[in-house]
């Protein structure tokens, strides 16, 4: 049986990366969007084309009626959950993560049936720079990220769930675009150590690596790929 792994925020960018990536190595992939029909449709597509599983799921990952609904379909089409790319949204509660109501993360952990897994959230290198001057309210969201990772990661530690992180820093996705500056990772290029922007696919190989049981001694980590910015 593959194992399967959901993608939130899928269907572009890093997200869509990843799921190509992981589709190649043997995960059955759960592709999430939340408006992007066709971008989702072309990633599954081309997963099917290398003889890959995978299926698209539209919702909004704010709605818990609609994460519920997702689950479900993917327990259907695909099995039981064993990796999460949190590539979309924002937790922010006061409990124990596994005491909220949408109940993700209890399908993994062994304390509630489950047969453990792996957990790698996207945060960004704006976490620790700031965003000054551009995105200080993207950079202070990413530290939420940041802050999640490490916590969780303590709390479902004997649960047979590892939590990290990966930290991208100036990539070459169409993000950028969507900000109103296209051509910022050319722009942003000389300020890098490595003097270029980043790949989509040199990120999803560190996320493939942390779900990987090849780093199955790494958890409550942040992997900076930023080219030593």
């Amino acid at each position: 049986m593959n194992p399967v792994l959901l993608i939130t925020g899928g269907s572009r960018g890093i997200g869509a990366a990843t799921a190509l990536l992981a589709a190649r190595r043997g995960y059955a992939v759960a592709v999430n969007y939340s408006a992007n029909e066709k971008a989702a449709d072309d990633v599954i597509q081309q997963i099917h084309a290398s003889g890959g599983r995978a299926f698209s799921f539209q919702g909004n990952v704010a709605v818990e009626a609609q994460v519920m609904a997702m689950f479900e379909t993917i327990d259907t089409q695909l099995g039981r959950l064993t990796a999460l790319v949190n590539n979309a949204g924002v937790v922010d509660v006061a409990q124990r993560v596994d005491e909220m109501s949408a109940a993700r993360l209890k399908r993994m952990s062994t304390r509630h049936g489950g047969t453990g897994g792996a957990i790698v959230n996207v945060s960004s290198v704006a976490a620790r720079l700031g965003g000054a001057g551009q995105y200080v309210d993207y950079a202070a969201s990413k530290g939420a990220i940041d802050s999640f990772t490490m916590g969780l990661a303590k709390e479902v530690a004997l649960e047979g769930i590892r939590v990290n992180a990966v930290r991208p820093g100036i990539i070459e996705t169409d993000i950028h675009a969507s900000g109103g500056q296209p051509d910022r990772a050319r722009q942003m290029a000389p300020v890098v150590p490595l003097q270029r922007a980043g790949s989509a696919l040199e990120v999803a190989q560190a996320i493939l690596w942390l779900l990987s049981d090849e780093s199955s001694y790494t958890t409550g980590t942040l992997l900076d790929v930023a080219g030593g910015r």
